[in-house]
């Protein structure tokens, strides 16, 4: 089962990394759209943000579209690896999606990486190796049902959060929308993790268990605000502080209430693992976030929702006054 959460989790973070990136693609190419129709303001906000006609152009771009058929794929990988495996591990190894993103936007995106890029994801991969050697082969916890009625609780909160957020903080939407939604991915894994009715299968209790409820919940919002998040933002960034909140806020979560535990003696890998995976993540968003990207990109025929930093014209030398009387080169006085 160990070996099946493995493969589960890395289909997820590629399925994952491919959907952000269509999904990136729809949005840049409903900008340039709006752009070149001049109708551009229709879709900025009154806090400077993307409007909900935007987001729901965006809904309909057919890379969009694609793009949510792979998240689909995603989270079916990601929610059999959050049964098979220790949540730090499963989300963790799910949060490498944000390299196959940073791969895929150098192709789609036209994002250059550049040697320090190369260096932040091999630390990624490095760390997901190591986490992988000191995860412990089984789980367990989370049967209680109070836990799964806070947990819902606790989703619904979230979501007013991040929903208020991009669409009232403008500019600063991209982070806020790309942290919320990690964390209720992440809440989703907790969720299948806890469900009831699952193993031996049984509807009622399925559907009765605020987890499922919750699963629901997250998802649905989780999918908007980040597609909002998208389109104010760079993907490479706004995927790296999605990835750590949706391995963060799980993995405190797996090993304070559900048991989640590393080998005997072998702790500390699982320490430096995590902190390596963060903190690579970290500096992916950091390094990429001056990109090209559907937002503040140049050439600025790329789009966006409002124009970003174009370069400014050479400014036209006023000739001298003395030039304006000076008689033309190669004449006689």
């Amino acid at each position: 089962m160990f070996v099946i959460g493995v493969i589960a989790a890395c289909l997820a973070a590629i399925a994952y990394g491919m959907s952000t990136v269509l999904r990136a693609l729809g949005a840049r190419r409903v900008a340039m759209t709006a752009r070149a129709e001049g109708t551009e303001a229709s879709y900025t906000n009154a806090a400077g943000g993307p409007s909900l006609r935007s987001t729901t152009s965006t809904f309909l771009d057919p890379a969009f579209i694609l793009g949510t058929m792979m998240v689909v794929v995603g989270f079916a990988g990601g929610a059999l690896a959050a049964r098979f495996l220790p949540l730090f591990l499963s989300q963790t190894i799910v949060s490498a999606n944000l390299v196959v993103t940073a791969l895929l936007g150098t192709i789609m995106l036209n994002i250059a990486l550049h040697t320090r890029d190369w260096i932040a994801i091999w630390l990624v991969v490095l760390s997901l190796c190591l986490l992988g050697l000191s995860a412990e082969h089984h789980t367990g916890g989370g049967e209680s049902a109070v836990f799964h009625w806070e947990l819902f609780v606790a989703t619904l909160g979230l979501c007013a959060i991040a929903l208020f957020g991009v669409y009232r903080l403008g500019r600063h939407a991209a982070i806020v929308g790309g942290a919320t939604a990690g964390l209720l991915f992440g809440v989703i894994a907790i969720a299948v993790r806890v469900l009831d009715g699952v193993d031996p299968f049984d509807p009622i209790a399925l559907i009765t268990d605020p987890a499922a409820w919750t699963i629901a919940v997250a998802g649905a919002v989780g999918f908007f605000v980040q597609t909002v998040a998208l389109q104010v933002g760079a993907v490479n960034g706004v995927t790296a502080v999605l990835v750590v909140g949706e391995t963060a806020g799980p993995s405190l979560v797996g090993v304070l209430f559900l048991n989640d535990n590393a080998k005997a003696g072998l702790g500390w890998l699982a320490i430096v693992g995590f902190v390596g995976a963060v903190v690579g993540a970290v500096l992916v968003a950091w390094y990429g976030s001056g990109d090209p990207d559907h937002f503040g990109e140049a050439p600025p025929q790329k789009g966006g929702w409002r124009r970003g930093r174009e370069s400014e014209p050479e400014p036209i030398a006023e000739p001298y006054d003395d030039d304006i009387d000076a008689p033309p080169p190669g004449s006689t006085s």
